[in-house]
């Protein structure tokens, strides 16, 4: 029985709705699309000299991955291999077959893991659907795969799930228990249909796995391999005595298999554990030393809890509740939220393995050949056409061919990775080394410059950023030896030609041309006025009146715009002072009909007023 404080820890997020993506043989899969005659032979991906990956054909014939070339020409002579040096290929088509998930969510939940797994949360897509279900006639039921269109979407038999099921459903569940089954059968059939569009529109088959979480549906879709999908059903929670179909899933799995159980934390959990089922009164103290160590053996383990998890694993460079998160990953929880789809990467990293790499003319050799691809995966990642109507250098094709693309996004920081081999012990042998060492610099302004070719900008990156980020990194120019090199741009700051906004320099550039055709030319023109005699009577000051005529055009064309009053205003006013100016004479007159002495601007409307009288 868990404590308080770990029952705490086991809350689920069962609202949710998450569906998994592993394509099946994916790299081998990227060139079978391209030629579908290779799908019923052998096909194996070369990188250096050994296999990364070969499709299931071939498996068949007994290939594996991480297999010498040498090797397996001997088992399959006919096995046909392909290079696989040049990643582009593999991340179009992961990007491609990643913006066809992303229709299916409305949320945009949806986060790529490397180049051949998909997460998409479809929990607002399910539960719209649940809405519409019309429960006394579920084996004729539609879904809808969009909000403004009824008719967009596919028939389907609400009453049983898609595809195949791990654990076992009670005969008299709870009533969120049957909720959240309803849910997953429309998840269910979801990811059915996402799996044949796939298939029949790009030529890529997956395993695909539906439950409530992150870890859930990646594990769950491994049960039945390769092209099928499995749901985790209900219970999730135990129930008496009874234990959930969570824990009975997760309790078979190496601790390894677990995803963010890394490497380190797994070789101290399985110490730990082998060290104290050695200890216990098992029968067979061998077989506990050697056998593979899974979730329950750890799990099950006396006074195992978050709080000693935390002192087994805790030390430099974990993480602070290391402990709890893990307690939660053995109990199958996961709250991970899905990442919202991005138009941009966070970072665009390269980088190659090698056996031997101890020279600095090999080092720079090899720098050269990751900036190129750097470089090359920036124009495909962070440009986009440029549809402006600037003009563009005509009489340099190469500019011009620059000019019609424009960056979305720049990135602020290069970084510089490497991982040297650890020395030789006595006995000639290596320790594994995981440990990598880095350096970064601001990335410098030519390499934004589209209309240098890729290979120039390769070779001024190497010489005066990547070389003297090396020579910090290891200032002795031998003694050392290396297993890879890793180059990456990462800190991506927007622009104004992303999608996410509109171009404002682009904007004022063309506004001249879109609105001439509304532009009201300015006729500000002040109104006729003239100089009008003034009757003169003995009983008044001869003085001079300026009498302004306005003449109102009343054919009501809506062509002539009339002054407003404040312009009128001013245009009177600037005449009486310049009168003033020249005459010196001051601001003022007199009515000639009644001798009421006012300013001249009131002198026009006080005359009008006696016109009336008449």
């Amino acid at each position: 029985m868990a404590s308080g404080r770990d029952a705490s820890l086991l809350k689920r997020k069962d609202e949710r709705i998450i569906i998994h993506f592993d394509y099946d043989c994916f790299y081998a899969s990227v060139f079978e699309a391209a030629n579908p005659a290779l799908k019923a032979l052998p096909l194996a991906v070369q990188q250096k000299q050994i296999i990364v990956t070969c499709n299931y054909e071939a498996r068949r014939r007994g290939l594996h991955k991480l297999q010498l070339i040498k090797e397996a020409k001997r088992v399959c002579p006919d096995v046909v291999i392909v290079l696989g040096e040049d990643l582009t290929c593999f991340r179009n088509a992961s990007k491609e077959l990643y913006n066809s998930i992303r229709r299916y969510s409305w949320s945009s939940k949806v986060e790529r893991l490397g180049f051949d797994e998909v997460f998409a949360d479809v929990t607002d897509v399910i539960n719209y659907n649940l809405k519409l279900l019309n429960t006394s006639d579920l084996s004729n039921s539609f879904f809808c795969l969009s909000q403004d269109d009824p008719t967009v979407g596919f028939a389907f038999d609400a009453s049983k799930l898609a595809g195949q099921a791990y654990g076992r459903y009670s005969a008299t569940p709870h009533h969120d228990e049957a909720i959240l089954y309803q849910r997953l059968i429309l998840g269910s059939h979801l990811a059915f249909h996402m799996r044949v569009q796939l298939e029949a529109q790009k030529g890529y088959t997956s395993s695909v796995g539906i439950s409530t979480s992150k870890l859930l549906s990646k594990l769950v879709g491994n049960v039945h391999k390769p092209h099928s999908q499995t749901t985790l059903l209900p219970p999730y929670a135990a129930v008496g005595f009874e234990q959930s179909n969570v824990t009975t899933f997760i309790d078979d799995h190496d601790i390894g298999k677990i995803p963010n159980i890394g490497f380190k934390m797994t070789v101290k959990l399985q110490d730990y554990a082998r060290q104290n089922l050695v200890n216990s009164d098992s029968a067979d103290q061998d077989v506990n030393k050697t056998r593979r160590t899974v979730v329950r053996d750890l799990r099950k383990l006396p006074g195992m809890s978050n709080l000693l998890l935390e002192k087994i694993l805790g030390g430099p460079g974990m993480p602070h509740g290391v402990g709890s998160r893990v307690w939660t990953l053995l109990h199958g929880i996961d709250d991970t939220e899905v990442g919202k789809a991005r138009e941009l990467p966070r970072q665009i990293s390269i980088e190659d393995s090698f056996g031997r790499l101890d020279t600095i003319l090999g080092v720079q050799e090899q720098l050269v050949i990751l900036s190129l691809s750097l470089i090359n995966r920036m124009h495909v990642d962070l440009t986009e056409e440029d549809d402006s109507d600037g003009e563009m250098a005509q009489d340099d094709d190469v500019k011009a061919v620059g000019a019609r693309k424009r960056w979305l996004a720049h990135p602020k920081t290069l970084r510089l990775s490497t991982r040297p081999r650890a020395p030789r012990n006595a006995d000639g042998s290596r320790e594994r080394s995981f440990n990598r060492t880095s350096k970064s610099t601001q990335v410098p302004s030519f390499l934004y410059d589209l209309a240098e070719s890729a290979e120039v900008l390769a070779d001024r990156l190497t010489t005066y950023c990547l070389m003297p980020l090396f020579r910090q990194l290891h200032p002795e120019n031998n003694g050392w030896e290396l297993s890879l090199l890793n180059v990456a741009v990462s800190d991506l700051v927007e622009t104004s030609g992303t999608s996410t906004g509109r171009d404002i320099s682009k904007m004022f550039k063309n506004q001249a041309k879109h609105l001439s055709v509304w532009k009201v030319p300015d006729q500000d023109v002040p109104p006729e006025t003239q100089l009008a005699a003034v009757p003169k009577s003995e009983d008044t000051p001869r003085t001079n009146v300026i009498e302004p005529i306005i003449k109102y055009d009343r054919t009501g064309s809506e062509d002539s715009i009339p002054l407003s009053q404040a312009s009128q205003s001013s245009q009177w006013q600037a005449e009486w002072n310049d009168e003033d100016e020249e005459n010196d004479e001051p601001l003022s007159s007199s009515c000639p009909f009644c001798g009421a002495a006012m300013p001249y601007f009131a002198m026009p409307a006080h005359l009008r007023f006696h016109e009336s009288e008449d």
